[in-house]
This record gives structure tokens, C-alpha cells and sequence, in this order.
């Protein structure tokens, strides 16, 4: 009996000691297993941290890169609006300045229609003044526009002798032809002007040329006002000497080119700006 006890002992203790290493076998291989899931979510752990922080840069890039392009785009969109600004005053400093051309164009065409007027009136006046001395010597006397002022230049051969500021007969002729003509013209006003040649005078009356000159200019107009009723206030003597010469004084044919006296037929300022008034006013310009 004791020895079916101790051999019952023993097997039961030999069937627990195989069952616990079994188990123990298959623990071990779930152990194993586990480790190995493990090790495979340890790397896959590792590799998802690598590749979070490689996106964090990234992501930190493209936030430095939004940031500087949203600045980028906030000096352009600044840019344009300034842009704009500066078109539209350009715009409006570019018609103001079309305005402004217009204006001076709309002038000038009207001064320019002012001065036709003008010229209109000279070509009138002159074609009056040679239509009463046509039948004269054109080397006596000449008819002509001299910077938009019609005049009348008369040699002294036709009106003094040599030195003298006596007016011939024929010379008084001439002078009441010309009288008549600025006498139909009340609106002009002119200037008798005594020009010498280079030949120095020295007499009882007058000492050089300018005296010479300007006796001559005062006899004219004298003759003008006294016998053929041309008004003073309309007239101006002046004497030039020797100093507004038409050719050279080398020799005597020359010196007598010289030798003249002009009549300067002048529009009254009041009267030209009356024509400017009048093209400013016309309706075919406005």
C-alpha cells in the first residue's frame, strides 16, 4: 500500500512536471511572437516619428513660405492700388493737358484769324497807296508791309535838296496823295521817320544828322497837318541819322538810297485788339 502511494506520488508529479513545460513551450512561442510584433511596431513607431518630424519641417517650410508669399502678395496688391492711383491722375493730368492744347490750339487759330484781319486790312491799305502813286518813279518812292506795318518810303531826291529841309512842289503833291489815303483811314495812326546818309553836317541850325533827320520828319508832318488836314494826335515825327542805312555809304549812288524819308503806317493797339476781340467773338470760330 505505501508503495502504490509513492508510486502514485510520482506519476501525478511526472504528469504536472510535463504539463508545465508544455505550456511553458507555448508561452515562450507567444513571448516570442509578441516580441516580435513588438519589435515590428517599435520600427514602424520609429519610422512614423521620422516621417512626422520630416512632415513638421515641411509643414514649418510651407507655413514660412504662405506667410511670405501672403506678404508678397499684400506689397503687390499695395503696388497695384498705388498703380492705379497714378494711372488715373496720369489719366487725368493727360486730359487736362489734351484740354489745355485745345485751349492754346482754339487761341491761336483765333489770333491767327485776328492777324489775317490784320493783313487783310495792310494789303487794303497798301494797294490804296499805290493805286494814288502809280504813276510814280519806283526808285522815288516804295510801297510796302515791313513786319505786319505797311510804309511808305520816299527818296529825298523826290522830296529835299541836298542838306535842305525845304519840301518841293512835287514833293507836296505826293504828300496830299498819301494824306488822302490815311485821312479815309481814321483808325491808323503812323510815324514819319527822317533817315540821312553817312555825310556829316554841321550848320547854323543843325549840328549833326540827328538834327538833319528829324527837322526833315518834323517838316513832313507839318506839311501834313497844316495843309491837308491829317490830325497831330495821329502823327509821330522821329529822325533815325545816318544809323538805319538801306545800302552801303562807299559811293554817291548808294549814300542816296540812304537818303529817304519813311512814312510807318501803324494800326492803333485799341484797334488790333479790337480784331483780336472780334475773331474771339466770331461765331464761325467759336
Amino acid at each position: 500500500m505505501k508503495k502504490f502511494l509513492i508510486l502514485a506520488a510520482c506519476s501525478s508529479l511526472l504528469l504536472t512536471s510535463c504539463v508545465t513545460s508544455k505550456k511553458y513551450a507555448e508561452l515562450e512561442s507567444k513571448q516570442k511572437s509578441t516580441q516580435d510584433l513588438l519589435n515590428t511596431a517599435t520600427v514602424k513607431l520609429n519610422d512614423c516619428l521620422s516621417e512626422k518630424s520630416g512632415l513638421s519641417a515641411e509643414n514649418s517650410t510651407l507655413k514660412n513660405q504662405v506667410s511670405f508669399l501672403n506678404a508678397t502678395n499684400g506689397d503687390l496688391i499695395k503696388q497695384i492700388g498705388d498703380f492705379t492711383d497714378l494711372t488715373i491722375k496720369g489719366a487725368e493730368n493727360l486730359e487736362k493737358s489734351l484740354e489745355s492744347m485745345k485751349e492754346k490750339d482754339l487761341t491761336i487759330n483765333k489770333l491767327r484769324d485776328a492777324i489775317t484781319r490784320r493783313d487783310s486790312v495792310n494789303l487794303a491799305l497798301v494797294q490804296s497807296l499805290k493805286g494814288v502813286l502809280g504813276d510814280l518813279n519806283d526808285t522815288d518812292i516804295e510801297v510796302n508791309v515791313e513786319k505786319g506795318v505797311v510804309f511808305v518810303s520816299i527818296s529825298d531826291k523826290l522830296l529835299f535838296k541836298s542838306g535842305s529841309i525845304n519840301v518841293s512842289s512835287k514833293a507836296r503833291e505826293v504828300l496830299g496823295k498819301i494824306a488822302t489815303v490815311v485821312n479815309n483811314k481814321p483808325d491808323f495812326e503812323f510815324l514819319v521817320e527822317g533817315h540821312t546818309d553817312s555825310q556829316s553836317i554841321n550848320t547854323d541850325c543843325m549840328k549833326d544828322n540827328w538834327d538833319l533827320s528829324v527837322l526833315r520828319a518834323t517838316t513832313v508832318v507839318r506839311i501834313l497837318q497844316d495843309d491837308f488836314g491829317v490830325a497831330p494826335e495821329r502823327m509821330t515825327a522821329g529822325g533815325r541819322s545816318q544809323y538805319i542805312p538801306k545800302a552801303s555809304n562807299e559811293t554817291a549812288e548808294t549814300r542816296a538810297k540812304n537818303r529817304r524819308t519813311r512814312i510807318v503806317v501803324l494800326p492803333k493797339l485799341d484797334q488790333f485788339y479790337s480784331m483780336i476781340e472780334e475773331g474771339l467773338n466770331d461765331p464761325a470760330i467759336n
